[in-house]
């Protein structure tokens, strides 16, 4: 396969900047880069990886689940999952949802000194240092060994995976930007990869300002949202998925062109439940504690999974930013977050 070169520039934030965030952010040490002409914000390590990504092999049976973080990824990728693999409760069950979706990108985001510090903490089990190198393995090496049909998680815009992307099947799921920074404010303070150690309301001034990672947010959808009548592309909200489930399985088998009955659509969606989800080791990303990168004592990776939670968080100035932020960056498109 022939290798492109990079097209997209990649610029180092400036260090004042990065070394604020890093006081705030301690899992990061190296720094921070933004990439292309939107300047989505990524960890410095980045710059390893981006041209691999951007140069990896597309086969047309490749599913990829993309989004922004916390906007409903691993319910998503489940619920894909079940309806592509015709209901296989069993193989579900058994494989930890990580190791049937290998995390594109997650690489980057373990840094070298906290690498290091991973591998002195889990230095007595070679059980543990096999999943650590497992997990800060690269995606594109992951993928490149699977034989069989590969599913993908990404958080990456459109426009930093491969141009060829769309001849496999890509599932986006959006939801309310102030439900998805409270949830990723939570993981961010778990995930000792983050280890975001300062408060709520400093947390969505990065965010909203777009020094934080993955960001901008409203570009990242909107990459997505402008396919999402390429008949490769589902464009899914977190939004339908808790308000009418069975509709949202019925769009993902029609996408898959799977037929269900209305007893099996049932049963999925008692298995996708938030409850069912809660005490589902297959998707709680236990690896994830086991090894240490997440903090053990933290509520989990799966949280409340309630549509509009951002009310208890956020107070009258917060609210008043969100409308605003919200409403100038939906001024150029039709993109609208459905509301209960």
């Amino acid at each position: 396969m022939k290798t492109l070169d990079y097209p997209l520039e990649m610029k180092d934030v400036e260090p004042e900047m990065a070394k604020k965030l890093m006081e705030y952010f301690t899992g990061e040490h190296t720094g921070f880069v933004r990439v292309g002409p939107k300047g989505y914000f990524l960890p410095h390590q980045f710059r390893q990886e981006a041209a691999k990504i951007y140069n990896m092999e597309i086969r047309p049976t490749d599913v990829f689940v993309c989004s922004y973080p916390r906007s409903g990824t691993t319910w998503t990728q489940e619920l894909v999952w079940m309806v592509a693999n015709d209901l296989d409760y069993a193989t579900s069950d058994a494989v930890p949802l990580t190791n049937r979706y290998p995390f594109l990108e997650f690489s980057v985001y373990v840094h070298p000194v906290m690498k290091k510090r991973f591998q002195e903490e889990n230095k007595n089990s070679a059980e543990k240092l096999q999943l650590l190198e497992w997990v800060s393995q690269p995606g594109t090496e992951q993928l490149a060994q699977m034989k069989e049909r590969r599913f993908v998680k990404t958080h990456l815009p459109l426009s930093l995976l491969p141009p060829n992307l769309l001849q496999a099947k890509v599932v986006y799921v959006a939801r309310d930007p102030r439900d998805v920074v409270v949830s990723f404010y939570h993981l961010n303070k778990s995930m000792r990869t983050q280890g975001y150690i300062g408060d709520f309301k400093t947390y969505w001034d990065f965010f909203r300002q777009d020094l934080h990672h993955w960001t901008p947010y409203f570009e990242h959808l909107k990459e997505s949202w402008e396919m999402r009548h390429h008949p490769n592309m589902l464009f899914l909200f977190y939004e339908e998925l808790s308000k009418d489930l069975p509709a949202a399985v019925r769009r993902v088998a029609d996408f898959f062109g799977k037929q269900y009955s209305e007893e099996q659509i049932s049963r999925l969606c008692d298995h996708l439940s938030i409850e069912s989800f809660k005490t589902n080791k297959s998707v709680n990303y236990d690896v994830m504690k086991v090894i240490g990168i997440m903090v053990a004592e933290t509520d989990g990776f799966i949280r409340r999974g309630k549509a509009g939670g951002w009310r208890d968080y956020f107070d009258e100035e917060m609210s008043s930013q969100a409308e605003q932020w919200i409403a100038h960056n939906l001024r150029d498109t039709d993109l609208r977050f459905p509301h209960f």
